[in-house]
């Protein structure tokens, strides 16, 4: 009996401690010397825990395209915002202020995105910090 109460405790500790394990911090990814500003257009949005991807296709200076991927916050982070899963869509040009990737991957964290068409800027609820 002892033996099966020491195992259901372990394994439920290891079901608690997996999503904390999973998930990493602001400055083990990014560097928040790194500042970086994007246009491009939206190219998918991935709205789900822990964190909402969206990915953007970006042109250099050269007409080179490159897509991009970029965390905001969670989904309920994102909504005290003002974001909806409908704010941005995949065709939309965004500007998006953020912070480099570490390891020089094209990727980023977003702190703000702004809507090229109406020029409505939101917070991307980021671990850096919300800027309205």
């Amino acid at each position: 009996m002892r033996h099966t109460v020491a195992l259901a405790t372990l394994a439920a500790g290891a079901f608690l401690l997996t999503p904390l394990m999973a998930h990493h911090s602001f400055s083990a990814e990014y560097d928040s010397k790194k500042p970086v500003t994007l246009k491009g257009t939206v190219t998918k949005v991935d709205w789900m825990n822990p964190h909402v991807y969206f990915y953007l296709d970006v042109e250099d200076d050269a007409g080179n395209v490159t897509n991009w991927a970029l965390e905001m916050g969670p989904p309920n982070g994102l909504q005290r915002s003002g974001w909806t899963r409908s704010t941005m869509k995949v065709g939309d040009v965004v500007v998006v202020e953020g912070t480099l990737a570490k390891d020089g991957a094209k990727q980023a964290n977003a702190r703000s995105v702004t809507m090229a068409a109406t020029g409505k800027r939101l917070g991307a609820a980021s671990s850096e910090g919300n800027i309205p």
